[in-house]
């Protein structure tokens, strides 16, 4: 037997070690471990055709995403913590805060009815029943909450519940920069014309 071949597993063993390591260090840096980087931060939302929640065959593009700053809440009728979530979007809603819904791999009928009991905070609810949009969003389940700006760039990703805490913490700094942005480059399209 080849000596070389004997050195394989221990490479391999102190490779997960240093894996393991860099991890640790990170937790206790106070890294945020639920904190899930994306790749489509800083980029548009990907292109799709939804139909709505409410009117099958009534279909929405990517477009929808444009002109203002809003939120992109992932959720399902099957995911708890989005019913942990939902009253807490209902008072942002209340509050002027523009939010889309993503019914992510759920059962429409089920989505419909949780919306007419709980409320409806969504300025449109789109059906994502095979969940194609929601995998090229990167989503790993729901709830995800995505900040997109008022040209249509994803500028945030938030993975667990929207609450109160999250929200005044990072959220709702984000989602005023994004406002503030958007009417400034209103001024300057108005003071050019």
């Amino acid at each position: 037997m080849n000596k070389k071949l004997l050195f394989i597993p221990l490479v391999l063993f102190l490779g997960l070690v240093v894996m393991f390591m860099v991890q640790l260090t990170r937790n206790a840096a106070g890294d945020d471990p639920t904190k899930l980087e994306s790749v489509l931060v800083g980029k548009p939302v990907p292109a799709f055709k939804l139909e709505d929640l409410f009117e099958p065959g009534k279909e929405y593009q990517q477009t929808i995403f444009k002109g203002q700053p809003l939120l992109l809440n992932v959720w399902a009728t099957w995911c708890p913590t989005c019913q942990a979530e939902h009253q807490y979007l209902n008072t942002l809603a209340d509050q002027g805060v523009k939010i889309i819904g993503l019914n992510y791999k759920d059962q429409r009928p089920k989505a419909i009815r949780w919306l007419k009991e709980l409320g409806n905070p969504y300025m449109i609810s789109l059906f994502d029943g095979n969940g194609m949009l929601g995998m090229d969003l990167g989503v790993y389940g729901a709830p995800e909450t995505f900040l997109i700006d008022a040209n249509g760039i994803i500028r945030y990703r938030h993975v667990g519940d929207v609450n109160p805490e999250n929200w005044n913490k990072t959220l709702k700094p984000l989602y005023e920069k994004m406002l503030a942005e958007a009417k400034a480059n209103n001024t300057k399209a108005e003071v050019k014309a």
